[in-house]
């Protein structure tokens, strides 16, 4: 059995405690896959990572931004930034090949922009990413390998994923734009694995740290596991772990995972 999460972190270096405290825990994953690093490659904090026994894989950015890739197994073949725009600085992308013992699994952490408001330069930015994505994933899954796209992906899906549909259309990370560009995704063959193995269980993976949205349960299911029909067939279980978002000052996110056996 391996186990493959996605976390936003929301700053690697506030939320230290909290990720060694998770990588040390029985619900450690043996892939995690980490978004928000809010910190450059070379200042990562890879002793405390390491010490847990994780190999990492990083791609950082001063303040803001920033991806990871933890495994319990050995990274390989690391492409770092997502293909399709050369004058894109933002470290929002970083693939890898993880070697198992039987097998390979070729997994991205995917951090896509929030968009800031529909009307914004940001939204436009966000809807290129997407259309990026979409290219880069369509030729990964002529691969046929196991592929888990991991990530922040800044869109709730259905009504089901946000806490009040009627409030929330139209608005940043569930207007109609984005959930299309995320049907496209979908439409390529890939699975969103939580909704596939979960049906109609409503559970979200964010809440605004304002007006007790956590204590109400008023949040979105924005972070994602998409995988490849060779991955899916490996699925036994996914679901989100939501202990991390309970503790003193957390990310405002908590991680979703999927168990591969």
């Amino acid at each position: 059995m391996v186990t493959i999460a996605t976390w936003n972190v929301n700053s690697v270096k506030s939320r230290l405690e909290h990720l060694i405290k998770y990588l040390r825990s029985e619900d450690a994953p043996d892939i995690l896959l980490l978004q928000e690093l809010k910190c450059t490659t070379d200042s990562f904090p890879y002793l405390e990572v390491e010490d847990c026994g994780y190999n990492t894989a990083i791609h950082g950015q001063k303040t803001y931004n920033g991806v990871a890739i933890l495994s319990k197994f050995p990274i390989e073949d690391i492409t770092r930034g997502l293909p399709g725009d050369d004058n894109d600085q933002e470290a929002r992308y970083i693939e890898a090949v993880i070697s198992l013992d039987d097998k390979a699994i070729r997994v991205a952490s995917i951090y896509v922009p929030n968009g800031q408001s529909p009307d914004s330069v940001k939204f436009q930015y966000k809807m290129r990413f997407f259309d990026r994505l979409y290219n880069h994933a369509k030729e990964l899954l002529t691969y046929n390998e196991v592929l888990i796209l991991g990530g922040d992906y800044n869109v709730a899906p259905s009504e089901i994923d946000v806490f009040d549909p009627e409030k929330m259309e139209g608005a940043v990370c569930f207007h109609i734009d984005e959930r299309k560009k995320f049907r496209a995704l979908i439409g390529l063959g890939l699975t969103d694995i939580y909704r596939a193995a979960n049906d109609n269980k409503q559970q979200f993976s964010w809440w605004d740290y304002r007006a007790g949205c956590w204590q109400q349960n008023k949040g979105m299911r924005i972070d994602h596991l998409l995988l490849s029909p060779e991955a899916v067939d490996l699925v036994s279980k996914s679901d989100a772990y939501t202990a991390l978002r309970g503790l003193e000052k957390p990310s405002d996110h908590t991680p979703v995972w999927c168990m591969l056996g």
